[in-house]
């Protein structure tokens, strides 16, 4: 009981320094994803800053239309003036070709553009909700964010995956046990060129999954075949034979013309294996 108090009031003292942090930047415009960290993030800095703050959303074809709609529920529910971008990513040199550092591309010109609307409305930084975690994978975008001054707080705060969830829960956030969804280009192997079409059928893909039962998982797609990547224990659910042909069937109708279960099991930045030497 001893520990559990001093696990607990450390997590406190670190979300008072975090609140603490946001004070000093006086006004900032979050990028918001609807994400677990970017929803802890916005939650924080409206109890930080109240009305001296914004929320941006870069409304586009590498996220699920679920999630633009949970952004826009979660503002209008804490009365955070939400502001709805919808750049055509497709116009952002060299993204649709994928290049290994294809995140560095996206997020540069996205986030530039977050800036400028950060400007327009008179908010002196634009923060986002990396935290300690995200150091762990190869993540392009990181530099991206570095080379434009973007503050990440969580990470300046030293707030890992699991410190968000508990105090998501503890604040009553909707997204305290929401599984972690990576943009949809993360789906396509680096080098196969990001098109339209696979975007939406890798959304369809994850979607019925979402509709089965199944929480943290990828579909990963290559040529018209779908790799599914879930959690080892969720293995006997997927090859239950009723389960099974009903994915097989609707992933059919998207346009896979094969579907696979990968052995290994859901993990994150899985593409990420074919860079390493």
């Amino acid at each position: 009981m001893t520990m559990y108090i001093m696990e607990k009031n450390a997590l406190q003292n670190k979300y008072n320094n975090l609140i603490q942090y946001l004070q000093n930047l006086h006004s900032v415009c979050v990028a918001f994803s609807a994400g677990v960290d970017s929803t802890f993030l916005l939650f924080a800095a409206k109890e930080a800053l109240g009305d001296k703050m914004l929320a941006v959303t870069a409304d586009t074809a590498l996220i699920p239309e679920r999630e633009a709609s949970e952004a826009t529920e979660f503002c209008k529910k804490l009365g955070i003036k939400h502001v709805i971008l919808k750049p055509d990513v497709f116009k952002i040199e060299g993204f649709s070709e994928n290049p290994a550092n294809r995140c560095y591309i996206c997020k540069k010109a996205l986030f530039s553009e977050f800036m400028k609307l950060a400007e327009k409305e008179g908010m002196a930084e634009v923060i986002e909700g990396s935290n300690l975690d995200d150091d762990s994978d190869y993540r392009p975008g990181h530099q991206a964010i570095k080379e434009l001054g973007i503050l990440s707080p969580l990470r300046e705060c030293g707030f890992t995956k699991q410190d968000i969830r508990e105090l998501s829960k503890e604040f009553d956030l909707p997204t305290w046990e929401k599984p972690s969804f990576a943009c949809l280009a993360s789906r396509i192997p680096y080098g196969d060129e990001i098109t339209s079409e696979k975007l939406g059928m890798v959304e369809q893909a994850e979607d019925f999954l979402i509709e089965c039962g199944f929480k943290q998982f990828r579909v990963r797609i290559h040529g018209r075949l779908a790799r599914i990547e879930i959690r080892p224990e969720d293995f006997e659910m997927i090859i239950d034979e009723a389960v099974r042909k009903k994915i097989y069937s609707r992933f059919k109708k998207i346009g896979f013309d094969y579907t696979a279960l990968d052995l290994l099991g859901y993990r994150s930045g899985s593409l990420n294996e074919t860079l390493k030497g």
